[in-house]
């Protein structure tokens, strides 16, 4: 599977923040390390792509591991997983408080801490999972660690929107948004059917979400920027009983931004959403290369199904509305 799809993302991006829902999870430095090579093992040769990597949080991180791996460089970011909450997460983190040195830590040596923001709750509505989440869990973890710098990735509410409006104005929190959220609501998956490929973990919400999302990302404030959370499954294992979460984007994800920012009217915010922002709230330097979109009269094309070594099949995210975007 990365043999077939790394190559998809390194076309299109520089670098790219990693994520470390792996089985077995990447928990540690040395495992980040050598998940890296085996990313760059397999790119092409000669792509300069950079990956960024992340430890995966759980009860019983190590923290001078942790701190290790930043100081070294091999470290960009943590990402906390609450327990259960999205593909690959069992061995998140059941009780925030336990890593609260861990987040002393990170917020001293200036590290990132990365979001899955909802609650695991049976009792919580799966639609409403992220806005318990900030109440519950983020507010006062902000409270707490006021310096800590916080990243909410893939946000799908309004809620989420305001909030991040309203506190990334202080420099240390900002938020993600995907393409597929920003072109879908939650019709979408159940439109003449199950529709499986439009499932994914958030949960894509109602329209007035997907509006306040479309609002915040093409505002050209500087706290929400581009993360595409492209998940690659086979075909057979999301058309099935119990279909896995992820939606796979890699292939087209800058062309379905610049479809969602041309339909508001911000075609010239898209640079800073997909290229500068982010690598501000990061610390890095913007990538020097540039691609160019071009805009069709007529929509493109289907993308082919992606084909993996040994024969699975990967569908590409199309959106219900004609693309007349794409990138050479």
């Amino acid at each position: 599977m990365l043999k077939t799809v790394a190559p998809y993302t390194a076309k299109v991006f520089g670098r790219a923040i990693v994520m470390p829902n792996l089985r077995p999870p990447v928990t540690t430095t040395a495992r980040a390390e050598a998940y890296r090579e085996e990313i760059l093992a397999a790119l092409p040769a000669h792509s300069g792509f950079t990956p960024l990597m992340t430890l995966y949080l759980t009860d019983h991180t190590d923290v001078e591991d942790l701190a290790l791996g930043h100081a070294t460089g091999v470290v960009t970011a943590a990402k906390l997983y609450p327990a259960h909450a999205t593909t690959n997460s069992a061995q998140g983190v059941t009780d925030i408080q336990k890593l609260y040195p861990v987040f002393e830590r990170m917020q001293r040596i200036g590290m990132p801490l990365l979001i899955h923001g909802e609650v695991t709750d049976p009792a919580i509505d799966i639609f409403d999972r992220e806005a318990v989440f900030i109440e519950r869990t983020l507010i006062p973890l902000r409270k707490d660690f006021q310096q800590l710098k916080v990243v909410l990735e893939h946000i799908t509410t309004s809620e989420a929107a305001a909030y991040v409006t309203a506190e990334g104005v202080t420099g240390t929190l900002a938020a993600t948004i995907t393409a597929h959220h920003l072109l879908a609501n939650r019709n979408a998956m159940f439109q003449g059917g199950i529709r499986p490929h439009y499932y994914c973990l958030p949960v894509l919400k109602r329209e007035s979400h997907r509006q306040a999302l479309v609002k915040a990302a093409t505002s050209g404030a500087k706290m929400f920027f581009l993360g595409t959370d492209s998940a690659p499954h086979p075909q057979a294992d999301k058309e099935t009983a119990c279909g896995c979460a992820g939606i796979f984007t890699a292939v087209n994800a800058l062309a379905l931004y610049a479809q969602v920012f041309d339909e508001a009217g911000a075609l010239d915010r898209l640079e800073a959403f997909a290229s500068l922002s982010g690598p501000a709230f990061y610390g890095l330097n913007p990538n020097t290369k540039q691609v160019t979109l071009h805009k069709s009269d007529r929509p493109c094309g289907e993308i082919k199904p992606i084909l993996t070594g040994n024969g699975q099949k990967i569908l590409s995210f199309t959106p219900d509305v004609p693309l007349l975007w794409h990138m050479d």
